[in-house]
Parts: structure tokens; sequence; C-alpha cells
């Protein structure tokens, strides 16, 4: 009997091994991949951290850990193959495409199918046009970009953009600035800030930005990589993309459960009503009318750099095409 029970403890310690031993093995193959966001976690990332928890990447032989810029910003860390993966726009990727030195980044997938920020304001300030701003005061981060076109805007609205006064946007609660008549108009993404400032009770109005010219429904955010890390990964590449469309597709269904996955991942992003709220909002912009999650219209990304080419100097013009591909989507 001694011996029978010996045999078998044997044998279940053989067995731990081997699983063990499996399991590290397992672990070990799996290929390491980094993503750097382009600030703190918000509901704009939400299928990464759903593809996380979900398992996708780990199903698709991937360690991947997620991190935030320090110093540096997500395309600079990027370019210079610290990390495999990042979070930018459109807008700010510009630069990086003209000049003497240009960054080796580029756009593999759109995280929402449209540009979703605004012009907001106090509705008792009757801001409702561009004109309008005339004789106000806008909260710029002072980008050449992002002023050039607040300019488009007021002049195609028959305005005089002279008469815009400019005050440094240095604000987190853009609904409260406002209030405090720090400012009279403050550019900001529905989503976020937008659903704060609902939830906050202050009666605000809104200016979409894409209501006032179709070149400015550019691409924010966006996933981004090098075509060196591109070239030589493809296959992981792909897997990433892969199991990240999958999150993201979580995601553009279930926004309640991937909020609460998102709250358990980062206990520190928000109130738990609010990150519900702005899921509820962003999940719908995912996919919004594009045939599949991540898809990059070459029409409007072109589009836009034409009129950037036209309206800002970037030391240089946009060539068409540059900056993104679909190719890893597949």
């Amino acid at each position: 009997m001694k011996k029978r029970i010996f045999c078998i403890l044997i044998a279940l310690t053989l067995l731990v091994s081997i699983l063990s031993f499996t399991g590290c093995k397992k672990d070990s193959e799996l290929t390491e991949v980094t993503v750097c966001l382009d600030w703190t976690p918000n509901t704009n990332h939400t299928g990464l951290y759903v593809a996380l928890a979900n398992g996708y990447y780990e199903d698709a032989g991937l360690d991947v850990k997620i991190v935030q810029p320090s110093e540096s910003t997500s395309s600079l860390m990027v370019a210079a193959g610290q990390v495999e993966f990042g979070i930018e726009a459109q807008d700010t990727m510009a630069a990086a495409f003209t000049g003497g030195e240009t960054l080796d980044i580029v756009a593999v997938a759109a995280i929402l199918q449209h540009n979703t920020s605004s012009l907001m304001s106090l509705k008792s300030d009757n801001i409702t046009t561009p004109k309008d701003l005339e004789n106000k005061s806008y909260a710029t981060w002072d980008s050449p970009i992002e002023l050039a076109i607040i300019k488009e805007m007021v002049e195609r609205d028959g305005g005089d953009y002279s008469k815009v006064k400019l005050v440094p946007n240095v604000f987190t609660d853009e609904a409260a600035a406002l209030s405090a008549d720090q400012a009279d108009s403050i550019w900001i993404f529905n989503g976020w800030s937008g659903v704060y400032a609902d939830m906050s009770g202050v009666d605000v109005s809104y200016m979409n930005i894409t209501d006032f010219g179709p070149e400015f429904d550019y691409y924010t955010p966006v996933i981004i990589s090098s075509n060196r890390y591109l070239e030589e990964n493809p296959e992981t590449a792909k897997a990433f993309m892969a199991a990240t469309k999958k999150g993201y597709e979580f995601a553009a269904e279930k926004p309640i459960e991937s909020a609460e996955i998102l709250l358990e991942q980062v206990p520190e992003v928000g109130d738990a009503e609010f990150i519900k709220a702005s899921q509820e909002y962003i999940s719908k912009q995912y996919i919004s009318d594009a045939e599949s999650w991540g898809k990059i219209n070459p029409e409007r990304w072109n589009a836009f750099y034409s009129w950037l080419n036209e309206n800002v100097d970037l030391f240089g013009k946009l060539e068409e095409n540059v900056g993104f591909t679909n190719e890893y989507l597949e």
C-alpha cells in the first residue's frame, strides 16, 4: 500500500514538473511587443487592454506590454526602435515626413474612424459658428496646424481671425475653465472632455470640427509602427494587429463590459460612471461607418495632407499616400 502511494506521489510530481516546464516553454516562446500610448490611458485605448485581458495577444503568440510616454513621445520611441508600436494622430505625424530629417513612422490602423473633436463653449456665450469667435478668447496649444484650422474655420464663416483672442490652453477640466471665464472656447475631444462636461452639469455647446470642412476629418488617433520593424517582422506585426482588431471589435460591441475591463486593468483611469459613459460614446466611433475596424481611407488621409500643403509651413511638401498603410490589417 505504501509503495503504491509512493508511486502515485512520484507520478504526480513528474506530471507537475512536466506541466511547469511546458508552461515556461510556452511563455518563453511568446514574442515581446511593447506599445507606447500617446497620453495617459483612456477610452481611446480600451481595445488594447481588452486584447490583453482577454488573452488575444497571448493566443497570437505575443507578450504585449502597454506603456506611457515619459520624456519622449511615442513617435520618437517608435522611430528609435525603443517600442514596436505607438499611438499618434495624423495631424501631429505630419511634421515627421517633411524637412531635413524625417522620422521612420507609419500609421497601421485608425483607432477611430472619424475626427471627434469640437470647439466647446458656454451656451450663454452664444458661440454658434466660427465667426462668433471674433472678440472672444480661444484656448490654444499653440500648434501651427491647430491654429491654421481655427483660422480657416473663422475665415470660411466670414469672420476676421485677427480678432480672435488667443490664450494658453493649460486646462485639464475644460468645462470648469469655461465656467471660470478663463477662456470662451476650447478645442476638446468629444468622447472624453465632452462626456465629462455633459456629466458635470455645465451648460455647453459644441461646434464639430468636421462640420466646417471635409478635409478636417483626419484620423486621430492612430496606431503607428516603423517601416523598419514592419519589414523585418511582418508576421508578428500582422499577429499584433489581428489581436488588436479583435480587442476593438469586442469594445465596439460591448461598451460596458469593455469599460469594466479598462477599469480593472487601469484602476486610476477615472471614475467608473464617467468611464462607462465615455465608453458608450467612443465604442460607436471605433468602426462607425467603415467596413471594418482600423482601415484608413486614402482619399481622406490625402485630403488633409493636401490641405496642410497649402496652409501650413512644414518646411516641405507632404507626398501623396505618405505615412500610412493598410497592409498589416489584411
